[in-house]
């Protein structure tokens, strides 16, 4: 062997030698470093399995199984919910109400929020709640659907963390106090936008308080499940304590219910919304259409199915089932059952027997009224009620389908207590007046811009009220009296109830029948006394006892019928528009809220007008004043009670004499109207879209309203009554203000609720607009004939200290008018500034009267050229 081979042989020996251990530790190392990792992972993943173990995480907690598993803590209250994978990316309904709350904070019990689509969809390590954005509709056959979110916002409104899941991920839990336990799904406490609150020191509610704020209760259903949360605000410096009914105006608790219900699954079919009949509706915008009104607008109905489909009237697979709660007095539940029931008869008119059914609520029932699966008419009696009755419901946001309803009455419908001792408006300046009213009536329409915030039984009661006074005046009959509240409670029932199947207001129904035929009762109790019971109408009162009809509607009226046969009627599209085709008939007439005119300048058309009767608006007014007139004659005597306060004639005074200004109002709405027709093109029976009301019936308006409103003798037949306006004393209610009765105050505020009307900018402009299509009485003419009224009565004598206040007021109007500061086109100023000339002319060759009347005229010519000087300038 070569030296070279032994070296070879050697170096390779030792390379064995000291290289094989080296290796083999390597290889340990390597097999070392392979079982390490294979613990680790091994560990982690026996942390992991018991860190997500769902049963570790509930175990203290109690199980309530449904629509979503919830389970709550034992111990702290904390609740999880369980979300399954096939719940995952499906749609729910989020529906939510005030189960109690407080009316300072502008919340009371069974007020209705809102529904919403949402979705439950996994990222990564969470869960999010996401709304569905609803009011677009994309044809899927259309390329440009692939663009359907194109800013279109979808909001995370909440994000939860995966605590746990099943060991085959196809359950998840989440912690969800962070989302019932918060405004997350729904906003509760109110923002206010700046300058909008007239209220210099409204109530505040302050911050939500987590530590306070809690779950009531945890109702879990098959197809719903609902969580009850009381909200508590804390604001530890309030400023306003709130009513009796605050308690401590430090803290505020409402009482809000949550609902997750599922989609319904069944064969529904939509039905959209028509101009011509009122119902409420899901709007929907089709994105993809290019028609003029690309609207695809729900209304909102029930899903009912006939029976038997090829009958003509069948009964429903499934009824509309009310529950009388077990509130309700004993004695008024047959009133109640009769209102419900009475629906039967329009839905007989879309094929329907027993479309409705009526229950009572025992006392032995196991559910709350609260219960979203029943439908209830709920009977309360709050200490300060912020409504007589209220009837919403809930619907699916994707069909308009209606899933649910209640009706809310408040006990103080059926009582003799005055909700709210008016207090009269101050002050001399017509803008801060006009300002001030303008202010109340937009708070009004705020308040009630939603549907189900119906005002109906307020009113109603203002006008049983009424009722009431005329019938112990005139000498009704008990019988009569006693048919006068029940006839009252049965429309009520069946206004509320009409809401709650899809009918919005119809303020334009009164107009049905001639003032000889509202008192046939044979026709009207057939027919109905208006065409709708829908409307806010006048209780129907005739002078002559003798010759009474029916006070209230007790059935549906024509309109009703007709509205219900279009959205119930399982009908074709070509009989649909045959149905639709009848709306010309004058028994259909139709106009709503968004059209009335019961607020100065808002709506063209008087017709469609709260507080009215009959087809003669203006004839019934005048009657209605002239018995109102003589029935404060006889106030004295029939509401003085030995060993009583004078209260009950006070508050008589008052209830007549807000009948009194209701009818001013209906009577001052016909000058600058015009007659409104929604009839579509080529139907039969239409007319011209706009009419202006003929200069007649203008002129008559204004007549009536010179007489009753602003003569020498308006008002003065209750002048032997004023003696007598006290208030019963409690304490000190009356601090921080006279108790006298203000009576110019008063009977000013009937007067500038027609003033701000007949001048407010957008019945100008409308009355100078409506001359190019036919109007022929012109701005100029109504101003003088004003003039005439408020000025030229007592020119040459004595103006009394009513006068003096309506004459110094409208100077303010004109001079209001004149300096355009309500935006009045150049025509009204034209026509205010030439009256201020006229009257200065008529006051300098009129200088005659006592030294109060002389006082007068000075201040009215000071205001005059000092108007005139600020023109000039």
């Amino acid at each position: 062997m070569s030296n070279r081979k032994l070296f070879l042989s050697l170096f390779m020996l030792f390379i064995w030698g000291v290289g094989s251990p080296l290796l083999s530790q390597d290889k340990k190392k390597e097999e070392a470093s392979k079982e390490e990792k294979k613990e680790d992972k091994e560990d982690k993943e026996e942390k992991e399995d018991k860190s997500k173990s769902i049963l570790e995480v509930v175990k203290k907690s109690e199980k309530i199984p449904g629509l979503f598993t919830i389970y709550r803590d034992s111990a702290s209250g904390k609740a999880h919910m369980l979300l399954f994978k096939n719940q995952l990316d499906k749609e729910y309904i989020h529906f939510s109400y005030i189960e109690n709350g407080l009316l300072e904070a502008g919340f009371f019990r069974g007020a209705y929020l809102d529904e919403k689509i949402l979705s439950f969809k996994k990222y990564y390590d969470k869960i999010e709640i996401i709304q569905e954005n609803t009011n677009y509709y994309y044809n899927p056959e259309s390329p440009i659907a692939r663009a359907a979110d194109a800013n279109i916002n979808k909001p995370i409104l909440a994000s939860m963390k995966i605590e746990a899941s099943s060991k085959e991920k196809d359950s998840l839990l989440v912690a969800v106090d962070g989302i019932f336990l918060s405004e997350a799904l729904q906003q509760i406490k109110r923002g206010s936008a700046p300058g909008r609150n007239s209220r210099r020191n409204p109530f505040q509610m302050g911050g939500m308080d987590k530590g306070r704020t809690k779950y009531v209760a945890i109702n879990n259903y098959p197809s719903n499940t609902d969580v009850i949360v009381d909200y508590v605000y804390t604001n530890g410096t309030p400023t306003n304590f709130g009513m009796g009914t605050a308690t401590d105006a430090r803290v505020t608790t409402l009482r809000v219910q949550h609902s997750l219900i599922e989609v319904p699954d069944n064969d529904y079919q939509v039905r959209y919304d028509d101009a011509r009949v009122g119902y409420f509706m899901s709007q929907v915008t089709d994105q993809t259409s290019y028609e003029t009104t690309p609207y695809r607008d729900m209304i909102h109905r029930w899903h009912l199915v006939k029976k038997d489909p090829d009958a003509v009237l069948s009964e429903p697979v499934e009824p509309i089932t009310w529950w009388i709660e077990n509130t309700t007095p004993t004695e008024l539940r047959p009133l109640v059952k009769r209102g419900v029931e009475a629906w039967n008869i329009a839905f007989e008119q879309a094929g329907f027997k027993n479309a409705i059914v009526v229950k009572e609520q025992p006392d032995t029932a196991s559910w709350e009224a609260g219960d979203i699966r029943y439908n209830v008419i709920r009977w309360t009696s709050s200490p300060i009620p912020p409504f007589g009755g209220y009837g919403p419901s809930f619907v699916n946001p994707r069909t308009g389908q209606i899933l649910g309803a209640d009706v809310m009455i408040e006990d103080i419908f059926m009582k003799n207590r005055v909700r709210v001792d008016k207090l009269y408006l101050a002050g001399s300046e017509f803008s801060e007046i006009m300002k001030s009213l303008l202010e109340e009536e937009e708070a009004l329409h705020e308040q009630h811009a939603h549907h189900e915030n119906c005002i109906a039984s307020d009113f109603l009661q203002n006008e049983v009220m009424m009722a009431k006074v005329a019938g112990k005046v005139m000498n009704l009959s008990e019988a009569e009296k006693n048919r006068l509240v029940e006839e009252a409670v049965v429309w009520l029932i069946l206004h509320e109830v009409g809401h709650t199947l899809g009918l919005n207001h119809n303020m334009k129904s009164s107009n049905l029948w001639s003032p000889e035929e509202i008192n046939n009762i044979a026709l009207t109790s057939e027919q109905g006394l208006i065409g709708s019971v829908m409307d806010y109408p006048a209780i129907n009162l005739s002078s002559d006892p003798e010759n009474q009809g029916n006070f209230s509607s007790v059935v549906p009226g024509p309109y009703d019928r007709w509205a219900i046969q279009y959205g119930y009627s399982e009908a074709t599209e070509e009989e649909l528009t045959d149905i639709l085709s009848r709306s010309t008939e004058p028994a259909l007439m139709f106009g709503n809220d968004a059209d009335d005119m019961r607020s100065p300048g808002r709506g063209i058309d008087p017709r469609v007008m709260i507080g009215d009767m009959s087809s003669d608006g203006i004839g019934y007014a005048r009657d209605r004043i002239e018995m109102i007139n003589t029935l404060m004659g006889q106030l004295t005597e029939k509401f003085a009670t030995e060993g009583n306060s004078y209260q009950e004639l006070r508050n008589g005074y008052n209830i007549l004499m807000g009948g009194y200004n209701t009818m001013l109002r209906v009577t001052s709405r016909f000058i600058g109207g015009v007659y409104v027709d929604r009839a579509v093109i080529g139907q039969e029976g239409a007319t011209k879209p706009f009419i202006p009301v003929e200069k007649s019936r203008q002129k008559e308006a204004m007549a009536s309203l010179a007489e009753h409103a602003f003569s020498p003798d308006a008002f003065q037949t209750s002048s032997e009554v004023y003696n007598y306006l006290q208030s019963q004393r409690r304490g000190f209610d009356h601090f921080g203000r006279n108790e006298d009765p203000s009576l110019h105050r008063m009977h000013l505020d009937g007067q500038l609720q027609v003033l701000v009307h007949l001048v407010h900018p957008s019945v100008l402009r409308r009355i100078t607009d409506s001359q190019l299509y036919g109007n022929t009485y012109s701005v100029a003419e109504v101003m003088s004939d004003l003039t005439d009224a408020i000025i030229n009565e007592d020119l040459t004598g004595n103006v009394n200290t009513m006068r003096q206040n309506l004459q110094l007021t409208y100077l303010d109007g004109l001079f209001y008018v004149v300096n355009g500061w309500g935006g009045h086109d150049k025509i009204a100023r034209s026509a205010a500034l030439n009256e201020l000339l006229s009257i200065r002319k008529k006051l300098k060759k009129n200088k005659k009267g006592d030294l109060s009347t002389q006082a007068h005229r000075k201040h009215m010519l000071f205001i005059i050229e000092a108007v005139l000087d600020l023109e000039k300038s």
